[in-house]
C-alpha cells in the first residue's frame, strides 16, 4: 500500500542484532585458520570445528587456548576469552600399554573434554605410570582391559582405575593427540598473535554451559580464581581428577552460603551425580572460607 503522496510507508527500523561472537580456530597439528560461531556448549563447539575442517566431531580429543602444544594449563574448559584462539587436538596413533599395579596409586590425574572422552591431565613423578614412558599427558583413555570407557566422566574413570586389583596387570588402550610434522612457524605465529590480542581485549569471557545458552561475562575475580584453584587441588587429591569448570561450579554454589549444610544442599542440587564424600565437602567449605578471609 502507498500513502497519499504515492510513497510506500517506511518500514520500522530493525532492532540492532547482538554482536556476533566469532572465534578463530586451527587444528593443533597444522591447518589453515577457520572461523566458528554459534555454539553454547563444548559438544556444539566441537561440531562447529569439525564442520570447518570437514572431519567428524569424534576426531577431536580436546582443545587448548592460544597454544598448539599439549599444554594442560591452556586446556579449554567452560570459559573462552573473547579474543582466544582455539586449537583442536585430533586423534593420532592408538597404542596398547600393559600396566602392573604395583602400588595403590597409579599416579594419574584424569580430566575429560565434556564430550565423552577422558584423558590424562597429569602424571605424578616417580609413579607407576611415570615409569612407563609410552604413556603421556594428553593421551585419551579409550578402554581399560578392552572395556570401552568412551562416554564415561573423568570421576568414573578415576574410580575404575583406583579399584583395579593391586599386583595384577591390566591393559590401557590409549589414543595420543596427532603430532605436528610441518606448519610449525605458521602455528606459532598465530598463537603469538592471538595472545597479544587477548591481552588488549580486557577480561570478558564466553561461559559455556551444558544446559542453556552460553553467556558473555566478566572473567573470574581474584577470590573466585584462588578458590577455584584450591577446589581443583582438592578434586585431585580426593578423586584423582582435575576439572577447572567443575571447581568453578562448586565455588559458585558455596561462595554465598552461610554454613556447610546449606552448601551441601546447594551442591547436591547442581552436582548430585558426583556423590561427593562428606569429608571432601568439609574441606572444600573450609578452603572457600580460608580464601574469603585471606588466610590462604
Amino acid at each position: 500500500s502507498r500513502d497519499r503522496d504515492g510513497l510506500a510507508p517506511q518500514a520500522a527500523p530493525a532492532p540492532s542484532p547482538r554482536p556476533r561472537l566469532v572465534f578463530h580456530t586451527q587444528l593443533a597439528h597444522g591447518s589453515p585458520t577457520g572461523r566458528i560461531e554459534g555454539f553454547t556448549n563444548v559438544k556444539e563447539l566441537y561440531a562447529r570445528i569439525a564442520e570447518v575442517f570437514e572431519i567428524s566431531p569424534a576426531e577431536i580429543l580436546f582443545c587448548t587456548l592460544n597454544s598448539h602444544k599439549v599444554d594442560m594449563q591452556k586446556l579449554l574448559g567452560g570459559q573462552i576469552g573473547l579474543e582466544d584462539f582455539i586449537f583442536a587436538h585430533v586423534r593420532g596413533q592408538t597404542k596398547e600399554v600393559e600396566v602392573t599395579k604395583s602400588e595403590d596409586a597409579l599416579g594419574l590425574t584424569i580430566t575429560d573434554n565434556g564430550a565423552g572422552y577422558a584423558f590424562i591431565k597429569r602424571i605424578k613423578e616417580g609413579s607407576v605410570i611415570d615409569r612407563l614412558k609410552t604413556v603421556c599427558v594428553g593421551d585419551h583413555i579409550e578402554a581399560i582391559n578392552d572395556q570401552s570407557i568412551v562416554g564415561c566422566r573423568h570421576y568414573e574413570v578415576a574410580k575404575m582405575l583406583k579399584e583395579l586389583p593391586k599386583g595384577q596387570p591390566f591393559t590401557l588402550r590409549l589414543v595420543e593427540p596427532k603430532k605436528a610434522f610441518d606448519m610449525i612457524g605458521q602455528r606459532t605465529k598465530s598463537a603469538k598473535f592471538s595472545c597479544e590480542a587477548k591481552v588488549a581485549s580486557g577480561r570478558e569471557t564466553l561461559r559455556l554451559r551444558s544446559k542453556g545458552s552460553a553467556t558473555v561475562q566478566e572473567a573470574p575475580n581474584e577470590f573466585e580464581e584462588r578458590a577455584t584453584k584450591k577446589v581443583d587441588d582438592l578434586l585431585e587429591s580426593y578423586m584423582g581428577i582435575r576439572d577447572i569448570e567443575l571447581a568453578s561450579t562448586i565455588v559458585e554454589a558455596g561462595k554465598d552460603k552461610k554454613n556447610p549444610d546449606d552448601f551441601a544442599v546447594a551442591l547436591d542440587s547442581v552436582l548430585g551425580d558426583f556423590a561427593f564424600p562428606d569429608v571432601f565437602l568439609f574441606d572444600v567449605w573450609g578452603a572457600i572460607g580460608d580464601v574469603k578471609t585471606g588466610r590462604i
